[in-house]
């Protein structure tokens, strides 16, 4: 039995489940941060919605945390990146909310087509103003979304019931799959000019970041109205503010903001927009399903089994032969994701040498999460991520074989023109990228890489890395490989930071340069 410290309101079906798998359940509603700190203390697991910050303090008090679970999709307030060092697992329920986000974008979506809030208050004052709220249909309008993952797709689906024309950028759905959910793909700039409705469905990462700014708003068709239920920080508050206010944007309804809990934002100022506190996960239905999805998530984790959801892959039960190679397998996945501009309709991994003889079920998987994590609107797992790419029409074949020529062991991902393998080196078994694009190269994968393809010719090393060197970045290591037919080759520089894009714009342009991909890990 083991000590599970709840900070928030969990349902009862999933206390229930923890219970009855024989834990001692630890209630503790309200807590400050310094109290969090004092109960932590001889809990094996702590259970949190969005409210709790699960930072490096409150891990570092946490010693005997094995599990922090978060109920529900969005884990920006625990620090990933430390309980990954401290070996503490950490799960979410990422199916649990879908549906019901899905419909309260739809609601919040026909608010501010047909000017309920602003009628309702107006009634409620004792005006009786018909003919001011005069509203909009949604039948035959454009329907921009902003991601096609699980809530985007669901969106689709409800906003097609409505006869409304759907386009969507999103870099990793195949075109004959959102073409068989009546979805056109297209590039960012594209779905917001033809956008009557602009859904917003993506995670918040340091690229979707501001994303909708002024200079996107400027692209806008006039009258356009945007809803977000996914995260705040993606709109630039200021700036839909003032487009509202020039009547670029007709209106908003926001369900998310920047800093939460807020009451001030200079949208609430306008009559324009709706705006609902973070409510898209707020049915019975939803907290159900999140509050017994992460109750099986956690009974899992202090079992020592392998979790479904399980968002740090270093503190996951496998194979001790195949451990070494998860972070590696990750890695591989993400790098291929960075060569491409999407997925391809068929992904071949295959292991050579001595992983041939292993369950590499597992390094499939992994390879899978960081190919999909890469571009992904949701959390990415060991569950989900075969059922995104599959939902994205690709066809993943897994091949093994005994018989290694180089390497003890090799693990390849090939597909759609591209391909990148790996293998662990040394005593140590450090990870190394040995082949980008049949060009063989050897270098450890870094958070940030650039992959050059180039000219086989005098001087190109010598003009690759002065744009870094111009760029004011920090080159930290490189590999240098030849194409096997000839004629060009291939620069794998690791730096210190990402390149600036307009850096990497000017480089992509250099006489000799054939294509430029920048990788992040």
């Amino acid at each position: 039995m083991a000590r599970v410290l709840i900070t928030e309101e969990l349902a009862d079906t999933g206390l229930q489940a923890l219970a009855e798998a024989g834990h001692e359940v630890d209630v503790r509603l309200g807590l400050s941060p310094d109290d969090l700190l004092a109960a932590l203390p001889g809990a094996a697991a702590l259970i949190v919605r969005s409210a709790t910050k699960v930072t490096a303090p409150v891990l570092e008090a946490g010693r005997d945390l094995v599990v922090v679970g978060r109920a529900g999709i969005g884990v920006d307030n625990v620090d990933v990146a430390t309980a990954t060092r401290r070996g503490v697992m950490v799960v979410n329920a990422p199916l649990s909310i879908s549906l019901s986000t899905a419909e309260h974008t739809m609601a919040l979506l026909l608010s501010q087509a047909r000017n309920v809030p602003r009628a309702d208050a107006a009634l409620r004052a004792g005006r009786w103003e018909k003919s001011k709220w005069q509203g909009v249909e949604l039948h035959g309008k454009t329907l921009g979304l902003l991601g096609l993952g699980r809530i985007g797709s669901l969106v689709a689906q409800r906003a097609s019931a409505f006869g409304m024309r759907i386009v969507a950028w999103e870099r990793w759905t195949a075109p004959d799959t959102a073409r068989r959910m009546g979805v056109e793909l297209a590039e960012l700039e594209a779905v917001v000019e033809q956008a009557d409705f602009l859904s917003i469905h993506l995670l918040l990462t340091p690229e979707s970041e501001g994303l909708i700014g002024a200079d996107l708003l400027a692209l806008a068709k006039p009258g356009v109205r945007i809803v977000n239920t996914s995260r705040g920080g993606i709109i630039d508050e200021a700036a839909l503010a003032d487009a509202v206010r020039s009547g670029r944007v007709a209106g908003a309804a926001l369900d998310v903001f920047a800093t939460e809990p807020t009451t001030a934002s200079p949208l609430f100022e306008l009559d324009q927009v709706v705006v609902t506190p973070h409510l898209g996960a707020s049915t019975g239905e939803a907290q159900d399903k999140a509050g017994v999805t992460i109750a099986e998530q956690v009974v899992l984790a202090l079992a020592g089994e392998l979790v479904p959801f399980a968002l740090n892959v270093s503190a996951t039960e496998m194979s001790e032969a195949v451990r070494p190679f998860l972070p590696l397998a990750e890695c591989l996945g993400r790098i291929f994701a960075g060569l491409g501009e999407g997925l391809p309709s068929t992904l071949d991994i295959e292991y050579q040498g001595g992983l041939a003889d292993e369950d590499v079920g597992i390094l499939t998987l992994a390879a899978l999460k960081g190919l999909m994590g890469a571009g992904s609107d949701e959390p990415v797992s060991y569950v989900n991520a075969p059922q995104l790419v599959r939902e994205r029409g690709t066809e993943v074949r897994e091949t093994t074989t005994v018989t290694a020529q180089d390497y003890v062991n090799l693990m390849s991902v090939r597909g759609g023109g591209h391909a990148v393998a790996g293998t662990l080196s040394g005593l140590r078994g450090d990870p190394r990228v040995v082949m980008i694009d049949d060009h063989r190269v050897e270098l450890p994968p870094s958070p940030h890489m650039l992959v050059v393809r180039n000219d086989d010719r005098v001087g190109m090393a010598h003009l690759v890395t002065g744009a870094v060197a111009e760029a004011g970045v920090n080159l930290d290591d490189m590999a240098l490989g030849r194409s096997p037919e000839g004629g060009t080759a291939l620069m794998v520089l690791a730096t210190s930071t990402a390149l600036p894009a307009d850096a990497l714009a000017r480089l992509a342009a250099a006489p000799g340069i054939l294509d430029v991909h920048a990788v992040a890990l």
